[in-house]
């Protein structure tokens, strides 16, 4: 028994890639057209030589892939990144260039590219990087990639250890005043004069002065003022 084949039914128009090519160099653009052409699930639908025509583009219905040279007669192909993720936020971008260095790859990502692919592979080869990008990946030429590898590691900086929280430092322990000191403390709160105090104490101004000292001392004071202060902080006094 033999099985006839049967045949597929035709794509429709609307489950293929739609894309638009803006391109320069009319040999790559030929052979770009030829193999998207020769592949059942894409349609190319506009083609842009300059700057000036892919912007113009942009005020037709969106395509879901949109394929950029940089080096455009007529400027650069990032203005039209730019544009296009404004006028077709849906769409993905891939930039197809001969230029490799750092500072386009950066400005060709910053303005939208989500794909850098560099002019040295097969148009044939270039489809299935445009199927990635149009299912979410992000195509990347192994020498850009490996170009921002160097880049990253070259700016990353080793991640500090978090900062351990400060241990609380212990309350610092009441001053000890001796009996005569805390004496002439309470007295000169109170208002008495050295010689008032020396008279209570039944001691010269002299002793009364030496006791003042000590007590500044222990209480890390400068006068009588701070010393009431820091003594009614530390509890040694009624408030």
């Amino acid at each position: 028994m033999t099985l006839e084949s049967t045949p597929m039914p035709p794509r429709s128009d609307c489950a293929r890639i739609h894309i638009v090519l803006v391109e320069d160099d009319e040999n790559v653009l030929a052979a770009l057209s030829s193999a998207i052409a020769s592949t059942p699930d894409m349609k190319l639908v506009h083609t842009a030589g300059t700057r000036a025509q892919a912007l113009a583009l942009l005020a037709l219905a969106p395509a879901d892939v949109l394929l950029v040279d940089l080096g455009l007669p007529d400027g650069s192909g990032i203005d039209v990144i730019s544009a296009a993720q404004q006028a077709w936020p849906s769409c993905a971008i891939m930039v197809s260039t001969v230029f490799g260095d750092e500072l386009n790859v950066i400005r060709s990502i910053e303005a939208g590219a989500s794909g850098y692919l560099l002019k040295d592979s097969a148009p044939y080869a270039m489809m299935d990087e445009i199927r990635s990008l149009n299912a979410g990946g992000s195509p990347i030429s192994p020498l850009i990639a490996r170009q921002m590898l160097v880049r990253f590691r070259q700016d990353s900086k080793p991640l500090a250890a978090p900062a351990q929280p400060a241990a609380p430092s212990p309350a610092s322990a009441p001053a000890t005043l001796s009996p005569r000191e805390h004496q002439v403390l309470e007295l000169i709160t109170k208002g008495f004069t050295y010689d008032e105090v020396a008279g209570l104490m039944q001691v010269s101004r002299y002793t009364v002065m030496t006791f003042v000292r000590r007590v500044y001392a222990k209480l890390e004071v400068k006068s009588k003022a701070e010393a009431i202060y820091e003594a009614r902080l530390q509890g040694l006094l009624e408030p």
